[in-house]
């Protein structure tokens, strides 16, 4: 996750920290300083750390579930709302994905049994009671657990329960239609969460936007699979389009930009073989530096292009895409020869033309 900074690593997956973390651990010393001691205000920045630790056991609950199945996890990024882990992908089969899932809360309910088994706690009001707990930390700490599981579990796709939602609806629904009756419902508590945290809970609102464009995010994921499953990357590559040759020129490619609608040109040599991408951001540099116009195109252009073949995958491609460095896939044939590319662009036409055809004719490029 961009802003973060590297703590450590566990078995293959790295433990990183937002840079917006720190702004939680100052804003609880703050108010506990402001209303208490100095003391206070070390007692409440140990009370954070300790939670998230919970936190961080919590989301290794979900990454060792996740290897049964053989799903990497290659980093856990804490955040001032709670532990992200980038899982690579979620098992679509719907009693592994509740596997999954419920291994987080599950961390968080044994460390809360622990923890009242060696106090003495038990499920009892009086005992679960503010002025009680504020006689013993790891009282507060084992009852912290009980709400994270607790918050957990509700139905509010992507988090937990919302997965378990998911999986229970996709037995009946289908994987795709389950994600997006999910969504919905974890849309719908978002909203609810929002108007709570306006009561005075700052925290709710945070959370409520994770939740809202989290689940908004996943769901167009999965759309774009079911869309690109089975389909071919010649179904979606763009394959008109203008070039830049070895001898051309930052003028040159800057008539293009002007002529087409074009953000990105490949630069072939006579045999149409690709020898890299001149990119927008670079002819404008190009144009403001020194040299200008006759800046060389093979000065210009990025070298490092990832290049596919036409009857490979799409949805590999598309995996491929959301890691190149400059959004760009070259398509070649067996020979070497340039046939097209993809973009995010004409990926998201593509969905759009999808969504279109399913919701017209109940099906897409069908011939």
């Amino acid at each position: 996750m961009a802003w973060s900074i590297k703590l450590f690593s566990v078995g293959g997956t790295a433990v990183r920290m937002h840079l917006t973390f720190p702004l939680l651990i100052l804003w609880v010393a703050a108010i506990q300083w402001m209303h208490g001691t100095p003391q206070d205000a070390v007692n409440g920045v140990l009370f954070i750390l300790v939670l998230f630790a919970c936190v961080v056991l919590h989301e290794f609950g979900h990454i060792i579930a996740g290897r049964r199945y053989g799903i990497r996890t290659p980093d856990v990024t804490l955040l001032p709302i709670g532990g992200v882990a980038a899982m690579e992908r979620m098992p679509e089969k719907p009693g592994q994905e509740i596997v999954v899932a419920l291994a987080g809360p599950a961390v968080n309910l044994v460390i809360a049994a622990v923890l009242m088994l060696l106090l003495g706690l038990h499920f009892d009001p009086a005992q679960m009671s503010v002025e009680s707990l504020q006689s013993s930390f790891w009282a507060q700490v084992a009852i912290a657990n009980v709400v994270l599981l607790v918050f957990n579990l509700i139905p509010a796709f992507p988090m937990d329960g919302g997965r378990v939602l998911r999986a229970l609806l996709a037995m009946w629904l289908g994987f795709g239609k389950a994600t997006r009756v999910a969504a919905r419902i974890g849309q719908g508590l978002a909203i609810v969460f929002a108007f709570l945290g306006l009561m005075g809970n700052p925290f709710l609102i945070l959370i409520a936007a994770f939740i809202f464009l989290a689940a908004t995010g996943e769901a167009g994921s999965v759309q774009l699979r079911e869309l690109t499953r089975g389909r071919r990357v010649t179904d979606a590559m763009i394959s008109s389009y203008e070039s830049l040759g070895v001898m051309s020129s930052a003028d040159d490619a800057a008539a293009l930009l002007l002529r087409t609608t074009q953000q990105e040109f490949p630069v072939l040599d006579g045999a149409s073989h690709l020898r890299g991408v001149v990119t927008r951001k670079a002819i404008i540099d190009a144009l403001q530096a020194e040299g200008g116009g006759d800046t060389p195109a093979l000065e210009m252009m990025e070298h490092d292009v990832p290049v596919v073949l036409p009857d490979a995958a799409l949805e590999s491609a598309l995996r491929l895409l959301q890691t190149a460095p400059i959004g760009f896939i070259a398509v070649a044939d067996v020979t070497g020869r340039f046939v097209g590319y993809l973009t995010p662009e004409n990926i998201s036409e593509l969905v759009m033309i999808g969504e279109s055809r399913e919701r017209h004719a109940g099906g897409w490029l069908r011939g």
